[in-house]
């Protein structure tokens, strides 16, 4: 049986709702999409920027929902549907209120992960790390914005052991009031980049927005930045002046409190050093790249100051590996009888996330024949900037070993006209446009890396691969809610 995540009375309680039909349902989870709901979940009619939650309370309760929370202005609409509902003047802001009634009642350690770049990749590490030593709540998928912090927090059971948040932005003031329903023990900012410029004018503006986080920390709580991080002065002041109790860092630089002091590479994953609290600890990450090797420093960091024990975080993490569309690998057969080798990046890119992909696509081991593919989509949200910081990757591109280069997206014809005559280079317009000619060049031996920001739509491009060249090795996700 599943277990019961609110009672009745606490989940009307919490959001000052007021029951509507007869019933006493057992609430076994928290839904917002009719397309996942599982039986037990409470759906929320939420209204979104293209689609109303209460077209689907039909669909919601057909799929199983235990009950329905509806505004009071559709309760006319909905006359004829026989369910228990809570209605309520706004179903987001009752979702919001559920979240931090969620958080009142837990005595779980609470961690919040915000930066530019590996947020949801150190939050499936975090769960892996502290799954080995307790019962840990987490975010689904990248579930990090105004909907999806107040449900991640809805859905946490009051007996779990840790939970971590995953905070996006792409505005500032948005983490400010994400970070006050979530009050972290533990807050992160894995590192500053430039993305989001499309919204911000500069990189210590994106820092700025993103030492939001400090409000949120609890009286006596811990914050973890990356010294090797150009904005790490800024950082450091922010939380310091932000009354934050105790500043930690991480990375490779000579005075991080959690110190990456050794690091090798191999297909499957890296060997990590790292020091910290006096002595050194030596580990396995089922993942390889070294931007995941600074990503484990801040996890094991994380560990430390939650009071975990470190031993059993670290042996963990030889399970953890990268997801799909963030650098997942899979053992594609050929025909022939050899591999294709697919790196899936396609869920999302900045300029410093491509620097990092491309690193592992010259890092990778290419068979004698074989060659290394570099398959690139447009980075969204970088406005003005968007030209120059394309033909910038012109620069990366060199030293990635890749044979072949192809671009898709009209931001990447600035890199395409940049590129050396010598290198191999195709461009096209839209993934559609490039999609035969990447199965067309595709041959045995071959590594390729396909990267893009999730909107250009480069899923189709593994898609296709994995069609055409079924999967020979079961691709290899991290765990789930433990």
């Amino acid at each position: 049986m599943s277990t019961v995540l609110w009672t009745p009375e606490a989940f009307a309680a919490a959001m000052d709702g007021r029951p509507f039909g007869a019933g006493s349902p057992k609430i076994t989870g928290i839904s917002i999409d009719t397309r996942t709901l599982q039986p037990g979940d409470a759906f929320f009619a939420i209204k979104g920027d293209r689609f109303d939650g209460h077209d689907y309370a039909t669909a919601a309760v057909k799929a199983g929902a235990s009950i329905l929370v509806v505004n009071e202005s559709k309760l006319p609409a909905l006359g004829r549907i026989n369910a228990p509902m809570i209605v309520v003047n706004d179903v987001l802001e009752a979702l919001e209120a559920l979240g931090v009634a969620a958080r009142e009642r837990t005595r779980a350690k609470v961690v919040a992960v915000t930066g530019s770049v590996g947020k949801t990749t150190t939050k499936e590490a975090l769960r892996v790390a502290l799954g080995a030593i307790g019962r840990v709540h987490a975010s689904d998928k990248s579930f990090n914005n105004h909907w999806g912090v107040p449900l991640t927090l809805a859905r946490m059971p009051e007996d779990c052991d840790y939970a971590v948040f995953e905070i996006g932005m792409n505005h500032p003031g948005e983490i400010s009031r994400l970070v006050s329903f979530v009050r972290p023990h533990i807050a992160m900012i894995t590192v500053i980049a430039p993305a989001h410029l499309g919204f911000f004018d500069s990189l210590e503006q994106i820092a700025r927005a993103k030492a939001e986080i400090f409000e949120g920390v609890v009286r006596d709580g811990h914050v973890l930045l990356n010294r090797d991080d150009r904005q790490w002065p800024f950082l450091e002041q922010s939380a310091r002046d932000g009354r934050v109790a105790h500043v930690w860092s991480f990375g490779e630089n000579a005075r991080s409190t959690f110190r990456l002091v050794g690091f090798q590479p191999h297909d499957a994953g890296s060997e990590i050093v790292m020091r910290m609290a006096g002595r050194e600890l030596a580990f396995t990450v089922g993942a390889p790249g070294r931007h995941i090797a600074q990503d484990m420093l801040a996890v094991m960091g994380t560990v430390y100051l939650a009071g975990g024990d470190i031993e059993k975080a670290a042996e963990a993490l030889a399970g953890f590996h990268a997801e799909r569309g963030r650098g997942q690998r899979s053992v594609l057969r050929h025909p022939s009888g050899r591999e294709i080798v697919l790196i899936d990046e396609s869920y999302n890119a900045n300029p410093v996330s491509m620097k990092a992909a491309l690193e592992l696509l010259a890092e990778a081991t290419v068979p004698e024949g074989g060659r290394r593919i570099a398959v690139l989509g447009d980075m969204l949200e970088l406005g003005e900037h968007s030209r120059k910081l394309h033909q910038a990757l012109a620069s990366v591109l060199r030293t990635a070993r890749a044979d072949v280069v192809m671009l898709a997206g009209p931001e990447m014809k600035a890199l395409a006209d940049v590129l050396p005559d010598e290198m191999h280079v195709v461009h096209k317009d839209t993934v559609d446009a490039l999609k035969p000619l990447l199965l067309d060049t595709i041959r045995a031996d071959d590594v390729v890396m396909i990267k893009s920001s999730n909107g250009i739509g480069f899923s189709k491009l593994v898609d296709a691969l994995k069609r055409d060249y079924p999967v020979a090795a079961p691709a290899l996700t991290a765990n789930k809610d433990q």
